[in-house]
């Protein structure tokens, strides 16, 4: 039996849909045309103004060859070509085909000099057309950005973006796989100087749409710059409400002053790595305590009033049994934890020539992550509860106009390829642990056409609310609904993000105090959201998604998408090098050797202690074993290795090898060959290597 309060609800439920259709239907004449806002120097769009890259397939897209690519950086690398070739000329780029094979979703592409590339998608084909149908159409396209977006093909073009990510050193106080940007082993340090810092922050404003931007802090280890306090504080003086530093946590984790100190300075989020529960799941990071480490970073962060996004790099037979667990750790941590950021392995940096069976063994992809949820936790439909991240865009268009036309910023907005970010959101009561996913009681499909609809007729603040309003309670089941969740809670959530009454639920401006920071988390309802941000590589690449990137890097030669920066072209390489500080010995004679934990070292801490709710289970769970028992590396240094005894087998003995794997596939993990990738090698097509993925349940 459900609480009398539930069928009160209902009733309010089947009035406001009555309510709707009548506000709907008037709501369709003499509409009003859109503002400009003072943040753009272009009207808000329309919902069917908004314009999408061509999606479905099979289609064609410009995507690059892995090996032309990596010798054209070279070449640039070298000398022997200047960094303007790549503004210029296509470089590396060849046509490929985004097509459906058995269920599963595949890029294929070919290079007239290097053969043929395949690589998945998606394994289920399903999913991947949800996401790509529910995507609402690219932002306000990007201008007044000529000076910053200048980058050839890598140029970003729509939107704005949600964070500004800035590397303020190449230098990391670890040495871990995966890493996007070889931290320590380029042979010199790349540091961004005061000046630089406050340049990229103040150039970054002046690009428009002027969306509420985040910036995130990166590197390498952001906190070993000398400068990360002080770029924290300048962030918040020029107008970013939300500071967020990408760190590994060991600084925070050490010292509690630290911690304090940033968030004093004006640190809202710390995106801490984290890739599962227990020291045997990060032992791939090669530190003895990792995750004591974690939890001690946790502890400190939040004390001093910092939250906490544990972000998961998630690699196909390393740590992908980890994404429940990680999970359920949120679950049990609800005040502690209210977003998750899993990231699937993107072969770059140390792991760019990666050989076709590892890359076949190792790829996850968002479906992978959709799917795992479900199994492992019981949690989430894939289709039902997941959407692209760019879903939201719809909902923070409404409170653009809600906000009206002088505001000085926009809303943030996630307007990415559909391909790029998913998401689903958990409702979780902190006092019951209750938890249930938020699209099985609100019906988000029909909700986004709903505020769409509201969003065109732009009606002004009061109408746009009674629209938003009208368009929750219709849309909202009760009985579906945890417990003790009601519509109220569900009003109140949207206004605390949107800030659309003006009701102080705790500031979050940067003269928020400690007060503000204890009102905003006083909320009975935690609004988990667990995020998938797939970043590319050169298998996956997509200048489609390029395009549309939201998450930029501030650099010394503008704004850079994150995977052009990262992976395509790799400008990361390019950038770095043409900024050198200097070279690794000159530097260490200058400031001498900094720490780096590495080799299994433990990190010093004064404490182990905690409050935070762990399952026993899972910290004593061992290491994942799935690519030892297929004798499959697990990073480059071990692909090494392997190469290396391998050289010395006798053909004998590599056929034996090569059917014994064969064999464990498909009697033990019930594989099925579904697919061809062609390796990479010379400047002649190699020998076809056979690849298995397990079967979607």
């Amino acid at each position: 039996m459900h609480a009398p309060m539930k069928y009160v609800e209902k009733g309010l439920a089947v009035t406001a849909n009555g309510l709707w259709h009548v506000f709907s239907t008037a709501n369709r004449i003499k509409q009003n045309p859109s503002f400009t806002p003072r943040w753009s120097d272009k009207p808000l769009q329309k919902s069917w103004q908004k314009t999408k890259p061509q999606l479905g397939w099979p289609r064609e897209t410009d995507s690059l060859c892995p090996v032309c690519t990596r010798e054209a950086r070279q070449d640039i690398l070298d000398g022997k070509k200047d960094v303007s070739v790549l503004l210029n000329e296509k470089v590396g780029e060849i046509k490929a085909t985004i097509l459906e094979r058995d269920g599963k979703i595949l890029m294929v592409k070919d290079c007239p000099v290097h053969g043929h590339f395949e690589d998945v998608m998606a394994i289920d084909a399903a999913f991947f057309k949800h996401l790509e149908e529910s995507f609402p159409g690219r932002d306000i396209r990007a201008h007044n950005d000529e000076k910053l977006h200048n980058h050839g093909s890598s140029t970003v073009l729509h939107g704005r973006g949600s964070v500004l990510t800035v590397d303020l050193t190449n230098r990391c106080n670890m040495m871990c796989d995966p890493c996007f940007m070889d931290a320590n082993q380029v042979g010199f340090v790349h540091e961004l100087s005061w000046e630089d810092i406050k340049q990229i922050l103040d150039n970054a404003i002046t690009i428009k749409p002027r969306r509420q931007m985040s910036v995130q802090f990166s590197g390498g280890e952001p906190t070993m710059s000398p400068y990360f306090l002080d770029a924290i504080r300048y962030s918040r003086k020029v107008g970013y409400n939300s500071v967020q530093a990408a760190t590994n946590g060991i600084e925070f984790a050490k010292s509690p002053e630290f911690a304090k100190a940033a968030a004093e300075a004006g640190l809202r989020y710390a995106y801490l790595q984290f890739d599962g529960i227990g020291n045997a799941a990060n032992s791939h990071r090669r530190v003895g305590n990792l995750f004591d480490v974690k939890l001690r970073a946790i502890e400190n962060l939040y004390q001093a009033g910092v939250d906490i996004v544990p972000v998961i790099t998630i690699v196909n037979g390393v740590n992908n049994e980890q994404v429940g667990r990680v999970i359920e750790f949120a679950l049990d941590n609800p005040k502690r934890i209210n977003f998750l950021s899993f990231q699937p392995v993107s072969f770059t940096g140390r792991d760019e020539e990666v050989t076709p069976e590892r890359r076949a063994a190792q790829r996850y992809t968002l479906s992978h992550l959709a799917h795992d949820v479900k199994n492992q936790t019981g949690i989430g439909e894939p289709i039902r509860d997941w959407f692209p991240i760019s879903f939201m865009s719809t909902f923070t268009d409404w409170a653009d106009v809600v906000h009206g036309p002088d505001r000085e910023w926009g809303q943030l907005t996630c307007g990415c390829h559909p391909n790029c970010g998913i998401g689903m959101a958990v409702m979780i009561d902190k006092e019951t642990k209750e938890a249930v996913p938020v699209t099985a009681f609100l019906n988000a499909d029909q909700l986004a056409k709903d505020i769409a609809k509201v969003n065109d007729a732009a009606r002004g603040k009061k109408l746009s609310i009674v629209g938003m309003a009208l368009a929750l309670m219709r849309n909202y089941d009760p009985f579906k609904a945890p417990t003790h969740f009601r519509i109220a809670d569900l009003m109140k959530k949207f206004d605390k993000t949107f800030g659309a009454t003006g009701k102080n639920y705790g500031k979050v401006s940067g003269d928020r105090t400690k007060a503000d920071i204890e009102q905003r988390r006083s909320d009975r309802w935690n609004f988990l959201f667990i995020a998938g941000m797939w970043f590319q590589d050169l298998f996956n690449y997509d200048f489609r998604r390029t395009e549309m990137c939201i998450i930029p890097y501030g650099t010394q030669q503008g704004e850079i998408s994150f995977c052009a920066y990262n992976t395509g072209i790799g400008w990361r390489n390019i950038l770095e090098k043409m900024h050198m500080t200097a070279t690794l010995t000159k530097w260490y004679e200058e400031h001498g050797r900094h720490e780096i934990f590495a080799g299994n070292k433990n990190v010093p801490l004064s404490s182990k202690d905690h409050t935070l709710q762990l399952n026993a289970e899972a910290v004593a769970a061992g290491v994942q074993h799935d690519l030892d028992d297929l004798g499959i590396a697990k990073n480059a240094r071990e692909e090494k290795l392997q190469a290396r005894k391998k050289a010395q087998m006798t053909p004998d003995e590599i056929r034996q090898h090569m059917e014994m794997e064969r064999l464990y596939r498909q009697q033990v993990l019930k594989e099925q060959p579904t697919l061809q990738i062609q390796g990479l090698g010379g400047k002649k097509k190699q020998d076809v290597q056979e690849v298995t993925h397990k079967d979607v349940v």
